[in-house]
């Protein structure tokens, strides 16, 4: 159990989960490239230890793989996740009391502990210039913090046990940002942070922030935690770590006394400024947007600190197993708030937000002979009301029948529904809706649709495993292509405007009446690049989903409305890039250049390369 990020290294080290990178590296892009080019290797933490214009050394890759995330927390894992299983399953404790006195001492361990002290003990103070300022992707706006720990209380009820710790993206630097004076927070609109805004705001207050960079990584990976309500993210962090949450308060800041770094300062009412962009995790820039702007009051680095940093972009990177190790530490925590679902997972591949996969019960008409989504409908509406699985464009679900089923074997899951569904009934839209702020394929920022594709009962229909002849020599849709059973890409022409596809889909479907229907192949993704989209499952899902707004862009064969119901005999995704969405992320070649120094003989990561 570590008692700061410098006891992890060296604990990484000595197990050969951890590289030091001894050579200058530059912090604008090099750092990036190197930890993105490491990561995809399936390599170790990296230390860099000489960062160009900083004294600080930084750390990445921490959380790379499941492997070493759980070797992290091996001391502490288990008795953290029945901690948390309690408080999902308090029945546990009533049934095998004596067995719960090892979970009484870790959680009474892990309540904050309050140091009293004159001021932020081993810190000095510096200014944000002094930082590790990295530039992650070309055309980022500026420095980001990607492994911020930001805190805030509650305005009504202050106190750490009442407070929010979130993992929100910084932008230090860049755009109109004063420097050492302003940088940008970034949060989704549902966040705690929002709640406590907007209580300040009714207060007409400023809201006091706290920053945390580093400290034990169970701090990194408790800000990105969802917590059964009550449950406070400093008393998980100091379960995963095995002691207290040591803060104390400097100028009415909370300042966490085990963090390498701690930013402070206030976010004033209704004040905001440019933010952005910023490659993020769906693959994309997030575009730059108002957000609010947080005048710095003080800014703190530990003696010998160390700063902690990711970089994030198309699905799968780091935060892909930060997904993974928080899954599998509260994963029972959703069947306990939505009865009657066994699973939901948020698939990565498609950049975690826009699609769910998820299995529920159907038990609401057993006397039916002919089975159709109904229960499976109310879990649906559940799901897309709960957390982060609120920002979900595209909702599949499915009853389990007579054999085991899994949403993480993803096109097996997906086979199964497109097996079941019947396309006439069992496609729901809600339009004018949230999804994620980060997805522009809606209407505007945080603006969209959603779908819920639900099915059930017995299997309706064989999967075509090869192109069926009617999707093949269609005029101006070209090169079909198989994608999994069922699923068949075709290139269009380049999207021009909505009112121009509504006229495509009706060709389409003109050129399919002629030569038959296609029962076997019930969805159709219509895309710029078929064989890119047919060349692997990870790029199927990550095309459809991050590159189509349901309301919008999902057409049919023959489709038709029934009471405001949409119904079709085949489904057609629209997955063409549009002018409204964000460019993708591409990387510097120079840049991919320059880092191959440290990949060569002789070089500090030449065992990689």
């Amino acid at each position: 159990m570590y008692r700061n990020l410098e006891e992890c290294i060296l604990d990484l080290e000595k197990h050969g989960h951890l590289i030091r990178i001894k050579e200058e590296v530059d912090p604008h892009l090099e750092m990036a490239a190197i930890h993105l080019k490491v990561f995809e290797a399936g390599g170790p933490a990296l230390l860099f230890e000489n960062v160009k214009g900083t004294k600080f050394r930084a750390v990445s890759n921490l959380f790379g793989t499941i492997e070493r995330s759980k070797f992290m927390f091996r001391k502490s894992w288990d008795k953290t996740q029945n901690v948390i299983s309690l408080r999902n399953d308090p029945m546990k404790a009533l049934k095998n009391p004596f067995k719960q006195i090892g979970n009484g001492l870790t959680g009474a361990k892990a309540l904050p502990l309050k140091k009293r002290n004159t001021g932020p003990v081993g810190f000095q103070e510096i200014n944000i210039s002094d930082l590790p300022l990295i530039h992650h992707w070309p055309d980022d706006g500026g420095a980001f913090v990607t492994l911020p720990q930001v805190y805030t209380e509650d305005p009504d009820k202050p106190g750490i046990m009442n407070a929010n710790l979130g993992m929100y993206r910084v932008q230090l630097t860049g755009n109109d940002y004063e420097l050492n004076k302003e940088i940008g927070v970034h949060y989704q609109i549902h966040r705690g942070i929002g709640v406590h805004q907007h209580k300040a705001n009714k207060r007409g207050e400023p809201l006091k922030v706290s920053i945390f960079i580093g400290g034990p990584p169970s701090h990194t990976l408790a800000a990105v935690m969802p917590l059964p309500e009550g449950l406070s993210e400093m008393t998980v962090a100091g379960m995963l770590s095995g002691r207290h949450f040591r803060y104390s308060y400097e100028d009415g800041y909370c300042i966490s006394n085990d963090a390498d770094f701690v930013i402070t300062g206030e976010i004033y009412p209704e004040e905001t400024k440019p933010e952005g962009p910023f490659g993020d995790h769906l693959g994309y820039y997030s575009l730059v947007h108002e957000f609010p702007l947080m005048k710095v009051h003080k800014v703190y680095a530990r003696e010998n600190a160390i700063w902690p940093f990711t970089v994030v972009g198309r699905p799968p990177q780091e935060d892909t197993a930060f997904g993974a190790l928080i899954h599998e530490l509260t994963g029972g925590a959703i069947k306990q708030e939505i009865p009657g679902v066994k699973e939901v997972h948020a698939v990565d591949a498609a950049g975690v937000h826009p699609l769910l996969f998820a299995i529920g019960s159907e038990r609401y008409t057993p006397y039916q002979k002919v089975k159709q989504p109904a229960e499976l409908l109310t879990i649906a509406n559940r799901i897309l009301g709960t957390g982060q699985l609120s920002l979900a464009k595209y909702l599949f679900i499915a009853a389990e029948e007579d054999k085991p089923l899994s949403t993480h074997n993803e096109e097996e899951f997906l086979g199964y529904i497109l097996e079941r569904i019947d396309l006439s009934r069992d496609i729901h839209f809600q339009t004018n809706t949230t999804i994620d702020t980060l997805d522009y394929t809606g209407t505007g920022l945080n603006t969209g649709s959603k779908v819920v594709i639900a099915a059930c009962g017995d299997k309706k229909r064989d999967l075509c495993t090869e192109v069926p002849d009617q999707l093949k020599d269609l005029d101006s849709f070209k090169n079909p292509k198989l994608v999994m059973p069922g699923v068949v890409a075709i290139e269009g022409e380049k999207f021009s405007d909505h009112e121009s596809t509504a006229k495509e889909i009706q060709a389409f479907n003109d050129l399919i009446n002629r030569k038959g229907s296609i029962p076997t192949c019930p969805m159709i993704i219509l895309c710029d690049d078929s064989t890119f989209i047919s060349e692997s499952l990870s790029n199927f899902l990550w095309v459809t989903f991050t590159r189509s707004n349901p309301s919008h862009d999902m057409y049919g064969v023959n489709s038709f409305y029934d009471h405001k119901h949409w119904g079709c005999d085949n489904v057609i995704i629209d997955t063409r890039t549009k002018p409204h969405h964000a460019p993708p992320l591409i990387p510097d070649p120079q840049v991919e250049k320059n880092i191959k120094r440290l990949f060569e003989k002789g070089g500090s990561l030449a065992e990689i390369g």
